[in-house]
């Protein structure tokens, strides 16, 4: 009698759970979202509106649009468009959303086409690279080709099989340097100066980076790409670690040129003076570092500026008088970006006398030109 009356009262609440059932069910299908290539024929009604909920105003235009590529093709489509603001002919990246449940679908612009403009700027690039550049211009392209390889193909799938991003970075970032050097200036003394500088200074600078970030109580998560990042992939990746490798990788640019340029005025000091010690040699090439030291310093801040430009400006456009300059540096969006300046130029600077200590130990290797020099 008691399991009656439970079925009973069960056949009486399914019916009005049901619907919270299926629509749970409904919400948990993701939509279907296709990127493709399209192209404005018609635009109308184009005006200003404010965006709810403040006071910033923006354009929206009615574009008539036909699917030039993928599973909509040849589709005509008109939709409403607040993003980028396109005119009649423009090619563009379409958003198509639909949903298999409810049958709604979204039309959206998802970028402008910028693949023609990205080709035509490649081309110039390469054109003035082999023009100018010569066949060292070619062996600096087939060294930047490798350095994305192993970026791409050993970096960044080695983080994401849960590898220690340091212990990668720190990897990825020796084989670059040492494959790099090698292929852009060939299998020599002075190339190899300059690597066994770089190495050194990788190691130096990484000791200090690691210390850095960690003492800082750094998270990591200074983006809204660091946050996606984390919940795909499960909070397995360490994003102190992701951090340290970022500014390891960043650091090999500068790195390696101020490294190559010490190696080379040391060797063409040795040419032009054979009757110099190595003493000599290394204080008039350290001399050339200093300039270079005082000039790819501010290079490597203005970069970084230039990177957060974004973020400087949201400081000016809301800072007063009032606030609280130190707390808002303190934060960990404006020191991260603090650290990498800081962590890149003291790697820079250590560069120049490691390199240029090593490169005149190794190529003052006395010759029967400078023996005969120095008996007389």
């Amino acid at each position: 009698m008691k399991l009656t009356r439970v079925s009973f009262v069960f056949a009486l609440i399914v019916p009005f759970f049901l619907p919270v059932f299926v629509y749970a069910q409904a919400e948990a299908v993701p939509d279907a979202v296709n990127i493709e290539k399209a192209q404005v024929l018609e635009m109308t009604n184009q005006h200003d509106t404010i965006v709810a909920g403040t006071d910033v105003s923006t354009k929206v235009q009615t574009l008539k649009a036909k699917v030039l590529e993928g599973p909509d093709k040849g589709q005509v489509v008109t939709f409403e468009n607040d993003f980028t603001q396109l005119s009649v002919g423009d090619i563009f990246y379409i958003r198509h959303q639909s949903n298999s449940l409810g049958g709604a679908e979204y039309w959206t612009v998802s970028d402008a086409y910028r693949l023609n403009v990205l080709i035509g700027l490649g081309l110039v690039f390469l054109l003035l690279l082999f023009f100018f550049g010569g066949i060292q211009g070619i062996r600096g392209l087939a060294s930047l080709i490798g350095s994305l390889i192993l970026i791409f193909y050993v970096l960044l799938p080695g983080i994401l099989s849960g590898y220690s991003p340091i212990l990668v970075s720190i990897g990825v970032s020796s084989l670059i340097i040492i494959a790099g050097s090698y292929i852009t200036h060939g299998f020599n003394k002075t190339t190899s100066a300059a690597a066994i500088g770089m190495l050194i200074t990788v190691i130096i600078t990484g000791l200090g980076a690691y210390y850095v970030v960690h003492i800082g109580h750094f998270s990591g998560y200074t983006t809204e790409e660091n946050i996606y990042l984390n919940f795909n992939t499960h909070g397995n990746i360490s994003m102190i670690g992701l951090l340290f490798g970022g500014i390891m990788i960043g650091l090999l640019g500068v790195l390696y040129d101020i490294a190559i340029g010490q190696a080379i005025a040391v060797e063409e000091l040795f040419h032009a003076g054979r009757h110099m010690t190595r003493l000599e040699i290394y204080k008039r090439a350290i001399r050339i570092g200093r300039e270079h030291i005082g000039a790819l310093v501010n290079t490597l801040a203005i970069a970084y500026v230039g990177v957060a430009l974004p973020l400087l400006l949201l400081l000016k456009e809301t800072y007063s008088p009032s606030a609280n300059l130190g707390a808002i540096i303190n934060g960990e969006l404006f020191s991260t970006e603090i650290v990498r300046i800081l962590i890149g130029s003291i790697g820079l600077i250590l560069a120049v006398p490691i390199t240029t200590l090593i490169a005149s130990y190794l190529l003052s290797e006395k010759d029967p030109i400078r023996e005969h020099s120095h008996h007389h």
